[in-house]
């Protein structure tokens, strides 16, 4: 399912700091507007979805981790506006979860603990493969880790891109070059 939630996301993320929608239903500036749509959309989709509940609560966990992620590890350190674009479309028994936020991107997070990373690529690797977290000596890192064994658990795709890399994963994963270059992170989910 390609929606035209598409072209917003890539105009938010792509737009100059005055041009960025942030009137916009998608943009959620703080943690707490993000845990809130994000509970409007458990909540619809128990109601409206026909998808299993276990896997319903699942998928709230991956998308609920990819947006905190947003949050902890920009913590201080946006570029620009803080806050992350969070959307969702059900119909027809598919699922799209979009997440992007305008940050420092995967490979500038897991530098601070693992500077020997040349590329992005390898972040995005890293960031599925490995016990790491961008705020060491914090122990975390396993929520990328949780996703991925999910995702290919549950026939679900994800499509993760950052800085020049994208990784793609439903039975396997696949990192390969990016379309653009994001700086940040923008994340399809679909199911």
């Amino acid at each position: 399912m390609k929606s035209n939630t598409i072209k917003l996301v890539y105009n938010w993320i792509e737009s100059k700091l005055d041009k960025v929608d942030i009137k916009s239903n998608y943009y959620c500036q703080t943690r707490d507007i993000f845990q809130a749509r994000l509970s409007k959309m458990t909540n619809d989709l128990l109601e409206n979805s026909g998808i299993e509940e276990n896997k319903i609560y699942v998928i709230s966990a991956i998308a609920g981790e990819i947006g905190n992620n947003s949050f902890d590890h920009n913590l201080g350190n946006w570029p620009d506006i803080m806050g992350i674009f969070f959307s969702y479309n059900f119909e027809k028994n598919n699922l799209e979860i979009i997440l992007a936020d305008r940050g420092q991107g995967i490979l500038k997070t897991l530098k601070r603990v693992k500077p020997e990373l040349k590329n992005d690529f390898e972040a995005l690797k890293t960031a599925f493969t490995e016990r790491i977290s961008g705020r060491a000596p914090e122990a975390r890192g396993n929520g990328l880790k949780f996703s991925k064994e999910n995702i290919e658990k549950e026939n679900m795709h994800l499509v993760f891109t950052s800085g020049k890399a994208k990784a793609e994963l439903n039975k396997k994963m696949e990192i390969m070059k990016a379309d653009k270059n994001i700086n940040g992170c923008l994340v399809v989910l679909t199911l």
